[in-house]
């Protein structure tokens, strides 16, 4: 959908949206009742501008990373402040920090848990194998009559 004169820029209805990004229209509304969307109304419709796309696009991508909605509202809107994109770059920055920290802290417990998965799987393995060795041992000496059987 394109605007009427050049100066408003271009225009998109949620189906737009929807379709460029493959989200679901209550997507959508979800991230405009978070206040990270702020569509204009016209009656029923929504109409989303250029910035709107744009946070949208960004807001996927921090949720994409792990950042919480809270936390992607608070980055964009830092933007529309005074002096913004110094402060919402700092505070981008900040946070990137932060879930590279989480993440490294998850990657470490995922390493600790897949090693102690691979001896459990090598001790019940190891088990097993006993287990199979010994039944098998017992069900030979039945069958050869040394045990009292003909």
């Amino acid at each position: 959908m394109t605007a009427t004169s050049p100066a408003e820029g271009h225009r998109y209805r949620i189906g737009d949206l929807c379709k460029e990004f493959d989200v679901t229209p209550r997507t959508v509304r979800y991230y405009e009742s978070c206040g990270i969307l702020r569509p204009e109304r016209r009656g029923q419709a929504r109409i989303f501008n250029e910035g709107d796309r744009v946070r949208l696009r960004l807001a996927l991508r921090g949720r994409r990373l792990g950042f919480s909605l809270g936390e992607v509202r608070e980055m964009l809107d830092l933007y529309d402040q005074e002096g913004g994109e110094v402060a919402q770059l700092e505070r981008t920055l900040a946070y990137g920090r932060q879930k590279i920290a989480e993440l490294e802290e998850r990657r470490r417990e995922a390493e600790e848990a897949l090693k102690e998965l691979e001896t459990w799987q090598h001790l019940l393995t190891r088990r097993l194998q006993e287990a199979r060795g010994t039944k098998a041992g017992d069900e030979r000496a039945k069958g050869d009559g040394k045990h009292g059987r003909a």
